[in-house]
């Protein structure tokens, strides 16, 4: 496939990535407005970080000049300056050109190898930063309206005008795989009781980011649900835990699955949700219920209302919630919440998707009209759920693709027949292994891919998998299999 020409092109990628050797093997230097050769120009030299204002001024008159005369603009930047990037597309739609994202796809540990061999090193903690907002950038690009191709790592550049991989979505267009949430998302329900909690994580989250998963989930519970484990089992506090989550990952989407608005004021959730997308770089999602134990709110001295209270909570809660984080402070009235005020910094980094947790019928309801998606079982029950939502989703008048359709599937995963069974055997307890194994779909990973393909094509966009027994970084890198089963 070759690239349009003339076009507005625009490299998306952290140092190290290979934007500038990918533009050179293509394109002529003239065509090519790199930020770091303007510093060169304006300033002692391309690390001269001083001079970057005035190179920016320069480099946004040579592109409008460029643009202007429908000439092929290749940006050399970061490409990761949200307003910046929107004012060259309208620019390019203006001049009637084509306007083409180009995703550097180079692996972080490649990145910081290449930085490391450096004369002059980009900081450890500014490269960890530009990879998480290049994450963020790509879960973007598509509801732009760019037209998004993504380039795989390589050592040696292809000739010009050919792309590594295929298109990823069209202009215009909202594809399924570059909106962030989509895919294979691992859900904690068990932590070490011992040890180093913040080693584990660190660990856990490397592994889940090189299996290729899409995103991390904690539940949100005070005390630790009989349905996994004794009371007396550590659960930690999911929103301190998944800020420790954004500081050592870089692509992986992270939320709660789910938390009860009877834990806490939705609007405080909401800040937290808003912080954590600014640490992550757009990476947050939040899942939200109306609560179902007890026992945990009197032992944490909160009210237990009414399931009829906790719903018309977890409605006001969802439209409270999107009300902070839109644009400007304006003052909000809806129809169940008015608030004098929306003043709420940090602000999120690209939207933040709000999963309603349950399947009952007014869940359903709430998540088809003011949420972005529902979770449900993986069971036929909950399936049938799924149909229903997105029966609820068209009339609203909302697009399908534009929704998460999700479930929670708790899967026995071995690396071969006999360690199936062997785990079967270890943690059934009292059930017999027969049942155990159908109720978790005991068997290797690629058997569990080929069902969770079963379940996108009943319309199923994420699973959130919680398996059985997972207590290491080699459990979770065990289901790298799964990570294809959404396309």
């Amino acid at each position: 496939m070759t690239l349009p020409d003339p076009a507005l092109v625009v490299l998306i990628g952290a140092s190290g990535s290979g934007k500038s050797t990918w533009a050179a093997a293509r394109y002529r230097a003239a065509e090519i407005v790199s930020s770091d050769a303007l510093r060169g120009v304006v300033g002692s030299g391309e690390h001269d970080l001083e001079a970057s204002a005035d190179a920016f001024t320069l480099l946004e008159q040579v592109v409008a000049a460029r643009l202007g005369r429908r000439l092929t603009t290749v940006v050399d930047t970061l490409g990761t300056d949200v307003p910046r990037r929107r004012r060259w597309l309208e620019a390019a739609r203006a001049a009637g050109l084509p306007a083409v994202a180009v995703v550097l796809d180079t692996p972080a540990a490649v990145c910081r190898s290449r930085n490391a061999a450096r004369d002059r090193r980009v900081p450890a903690r500014v490269l960890t930063s530009q990879l998480a907002a290049v994450a963020a950038a790509t879960t973007q690009l598509a509801d732009e309206g760019w037209r998004v191709i993504r380039v795989a790592h390589e050592e040696t550049a292809p000739g010009r005008g050919e792309v590594v991989r295929d298109e990823v979505s069209t202009e215009g267009s909202l594809d399924r795989r570059g909106t962030g949430l989509r895919g294979v998302v691992l859900q904690l329900s068990r932590f070490p009781a011992e040890g180093d909690l913040l080693a584990w994580l660190r660990d856990v989250g490397g592994a889940a980011e090189a299996a290729g998963l899409s995103g991390i989930a904690l539940m949100d519970h005070l005390i630790q649900i009989p349905q996994v484990g004794r009371a007396w089992d550590p659960i930690p506090e999911p929103w301190v835990t998944l800020g420790a989550l954004a500081a050592s990952t870089t692509r992986l989407q992270l939320g709660t699955l789910v938390t009860p608005v009877t834990f806490r004021e939705p609007g405080i959730t909401a800040k937290a949700a808003a912080t954590l997308s600014a640490l992550s770089g757009g990476r947050a999602f939040v899942g939200l219920g109306a609560g179902w134990w007890e026992r945990e709110h009197t032992a944490y001295g909160l009210g237990f209302p009414s399931a009829r209270e906790r719903l018309d909570a977890l409605e006001r809660g969802v439209e409270l919630m999107k009300a902070l984080w839109a644009p400007g402070t304006k003052p909000y009235a809806g129809q169940r919440v008015s608030l004098p005020e929306t003043t709420s910094y940090p602000r999120p980094v690209g939207p933040i998707p709000v999963i309603v947790g349950g399947g009952g019928g007014r869940s359903l309801r709430i998540a088809a009209r003011l949420g972005d998606g529902c979770n449900v079982p993986s069971d036929e029950v909950g399936l049938a759920k799924v149909e229903r939502y997105l029966e609820l989703v068209r009339a609203e008048g909302r697009e399908v693709s534009e929704v998460h359709a999700t479930v929670l599937d708790l899967p026995l995963v071995g690396s071969d027949r006999d360690d199936v069974w062997a785990r079967v055997e270890r943690h059934r307890g009292r059930t017999a292994a027969p049942a155990f194994a159908a109720r978790h779909h005991a068997g290797i990973a690629a058997e569990h891919a080929e069902r969770l393909a079963g379940l996108a094509e009943r319309g199923v966009t994420t699973a959130f998998v919680a398996p059985v027994g997972l207590t290491t970084a080699d459990d979770v890198l065990a289901l790298a299999p799964l990570a294809s089963a959404f396309g």
